[in-house]
């Protein structure tokens, strides 16, 4: 690998301008696609097959009146006063008729005549239900209906509004983002010790995110996906953009400190060395992500696929548009302390040691390295303690910033109706099989059954299609959305239920999707830690050096859950984090976690461990090769972790509360895995191996073809064509 991709950087550079302006003219392309040719995100988490699921496609194929989109109007009197006041009656009546004549509203309820009143008639709600499905539900009809309740807002009236159509769609970009990018670019400056160098990785990280995710927003024309879709690719692709061009980058300065290093041969070795190592680690990322797509759920398949897109262009972007804007900058990235162009030190220049900080951490750790290994591992332990209680769904309308109207309706509606009511859900019956004169005498029957339940609240009467084989009923529960008990309701009404009848609803579907993707968690764990295993073993051709890395990402992995367990389920750190209310974690996060942690933690492993084969297999001394490895990598990969921290901890400010959780839970994996797992477990770990963790079978290290991402097959630096090269090159 290491000879191709050196051949690849010599023409990269050879052709700078060349390989420049294809990436550019990339970017304007898809960038023309993306912009002018688009399709809708959804905001909606959908899984075929789920109970919830075939309730809605019943509806839609049997009464699609009952399917549309929903708006609930909220409506609260000052106190003292009542919603059933003539002047305030008036008004929500003017408003609900104007209501219905929104284009594309099917059914406007009367909170008056269907008694959705409060006991102390001081709150009520109305139904505002589209023909179209929730996600199409246009931010014109929104307005519309806005303006609509003016009236009502006259009459001192407060008027939230919550429902299936009122999702917030998903946001990227705010100033918290801004901050992580800005946070990044300072490590890279202090790391990289040049204003010039430092810019460099945001630069090629920035076009590669705007390849990527222009490019997923002009498949979303042909593929439906979320807005998780793209902030998931921004998120990740800047991330390893910006540390895949670093470690090329930072390869290249470390050679340039010596004065007699030509400038293209420094590159086209730096991208054969750190190259093969980004190219490797990002495969991992690739394949760990595109992984998602074995768990059986689209959604989450999509959201991989995007991400692993978005990755697989940070790579391309990594070995052939680094490599040449490094030699559009030429000598001018050479380190100030290491020579003149002419090659003479500068005189006034003390050398530095590179790798001193990380020369004496390896040494303090593999000093006593079995009492590091062991406060490690039960520190880990102790952070993972509360995944142990781990309960997965999807946010309700809890979950969004106080100030949101959406939160607002939902604290109205508790205040007014009981925390169950907004956690409402759906019982269909299709009666189409059973004899129409049954018919009525089955519903009844079931509507009893459902009733009876201990922790059903209320069951509205049954509601029928046209041709009556269709029933629609609301089961009101006597807990909220995100309460065990409800979640404990609904697998057991359905447990109960007869064949006719299934459960539907917002918060149906959220417990549907929460089982199928804790269903899908163990296998998924399974395929990752068998890819890894494979994975590095062909890297680094031992045994345990793979096992010692698998076992390292699981303590990652549960010390993150836990974490996010302890700040999202228990809600602590709910003032600093702006969290409005603790409840269930997002029911896909510890799938999206150990896919994308898993490929970041290969990314350390990778960059930490090659540099530490690399030493032995010139040495043969593996208690140097740890101390080499850490001191000239440390800096780097230390680096690399806080930037992708400051990325994802800038999502953690997002109002969207999936976001914030995902960002939350991978800034917390990757300080954990690179500080703790990478950087301390991993030299004590191969300082109790020694030698041992780089024995291999005969028969398999025959068997395992050489990768080479330690550039052992390079040609040797010192030759008369390296020299010509170099006199060119400064002409230049």
């Amino acid at each position: 690998m290491a000879s191709r991709l050196y051949a690849l950087g010599r023409w990269a550079v050879r052709r700078r301008g060349r390989f420049t302006a294809v990436w550019l003219l990339l970017l304007a392309v898809v960038g023309g696609l993306g912009i002018t040719v688009h399709g809708k995100v959804a905001s909606d988490f959908t899984v075929p097959g789920i109970e919830s699921q075939q309730a809605q496609d019943l509806l839609e194929a049997k009464f699609p009146a009952a399917a549309g989109g929903v708006i609930r109007v909220v409506y609260a009197a000052p106190a003292g006063s009542t919603l059933t006041a003539p002047r305030t009656e008036a008004a929500v009546e003017a408003g609900l008729a104007k209501a219905a004549g929104i284009s594309g509203v099917v059914q406007v309820t009367d909170p008056f005549r269907t008694k959705a009143l409060s006991a102390d008639r001081r709150i009520g709600y109305a139904d505002v239900r589209f023909r179209q499905p929730a996600a199409d539900v246009t931010r014109e009809s929104k307005d519309a209906l806005s303006r609509a309740m003016a009236q009502a807002r006259d009459a001192g009236l407060r008027v939230e509004y919550g429902g299936s159509a009122m999702k917030a769609a998903t946001k990227v970009g705010g100033p918290a983002e801004l901050v992580g990018v800005v946070i990044a670019f300072a490590v890279l400056a202090l790391t990289l010790g040049s204003l010039v160098a430092a810019g460099l990785p945001l630069i090629t990280a920035l076009v590669g995110v705007a390849i990527g995710v222009l490019g997923i927003k002009f498949v979303s024309r042909f593929v439906e996906m979320t807005g998780t879709s793209t902030v998931l690719a921004v998120m990740i692709g800047l991330a390893v953009g910006i540390d895949y061009a670093l470690f090329i980058i930072a390869r290249h300065r470390e050679q340039l400190a010596d004065p007699d290093t030509d400038v293209e041969d420094s590159i086209a070795r730096a991208v054969a060395t750190a190259g093969s190592a980004v190219v490797f680690a990002g495969a991992t990322v690739i394949i760990a992500l595109a992984a998602l797509s074995a768990t059986g759920i689209p959604f989450l398949a999509v959201m991989g696929l995007s991400a692993a897109a978005t990755v697989l262009v940070a790579v391309l972007i990594a070995v052939t548009l680094v490599p040449a804007v490094l030699a559009l900058a030429g000598e001018r990235l050479r380190p100030r302390d290491a020579s003149s162009r002419t090659g003479r030190p500068r005189p006034g220049r003390r050398e530095r040691t590179p790798g001193a900080w990380g020369l004496a951490w390896a040494r303090a750790v593999t000093r006593r390295p079995l009492i590091v290994l062991l406060a490690g591992v039960v520190a880990l332990l102790a952070l993972a303690l509360p995944a142990r209680n781990l309960r997965l769904g999807l946010p309700s309308y809890a979950s969004q910033p106080t100030a949101s109207t959406q939160h607002k309706s939902y604290d109205l509606l508790t205040e007014g109706f009981g925390p169950g009511f907004n956690a409402t859900l759906t019982a269909v019956a299709d009666t189409s099989r059973v004899p129409a004169a049954e018919r009525v005498t089955t519903v009844t029957d079931l509507r009893t059954a459902l009733a009876k339940d201990t922790g059903v609240a209320a069951v509205s009467q049954p509601v029928p299609n046209a041709d009556r084989t269709v029933f629609v009923m609301a089961v009101v529960p006597k807990t909220g959305p995100d309460a065990r008990a409800t979640t404990d309701l609904v697998h057991r009404l359905r447990d109960n239920a007869p064949a006719v009848a299934r459960a539907g609803g917002v918060t149906a579907a959220a417990i549907d999707v929460a089982g199928k993707l804790s269903g899908a968690l163990p296998g998924f764990i399974g395929i990752i830690v068998v890819l890894a295993l494979i994975l590095l073993t062909l890297a680094f051709r031992s045994l345990l050096v793979p096992l010692k890395a698998a076992l390292g990402f699981l303590l990652s992995i549960a010390a993150s859950i836990g974490a996010t367990v302890w700040v999202f389920q228990y809600g602590h750190l709910d003032g600093p984090l702006s969290i409005p209310s603790a409840g269930p974690v997002t029911s896909f996060l510890p799938v999206l976690l150990i896919g994308v942690l898993f490929g970041l933690a290969m990314d350390y492993e990778v960059f930490l461990v090659s540099r530490m084969r690399e030493h032995h297999e010139n040495t043969r001394n593996p208690a140097e090769a740890i101390v080499h490895g850490v001191a000239r990598s440390g800096r780097v990969v230390s680096a690399a972790a806080l930037i992708m921290a400051a990325v994802f901890g800038g999502f953690v400010f997002n109002e969207d509360p999936v976001i914030k959780s995902i960002g939350f839970a991978l800034a917390f994996g990757v300080l954990i895995d690179a500080f703790v797992v990478r950087m301390t477990l991993v030299p004590a770990a191969m300082a109790l191996l020694g030698r041992r963790a780089w024995s291999l079978p005969h028969w398999l290290d025959r068997a395992l073809p050489d990768v080479d991402i330690e550039g052992a097959s390079l040609p040797d630096p010192r030759t008369p064509e390296r020299n010509e090269r170099r006199h060119e090159v400064a002409a230049h």
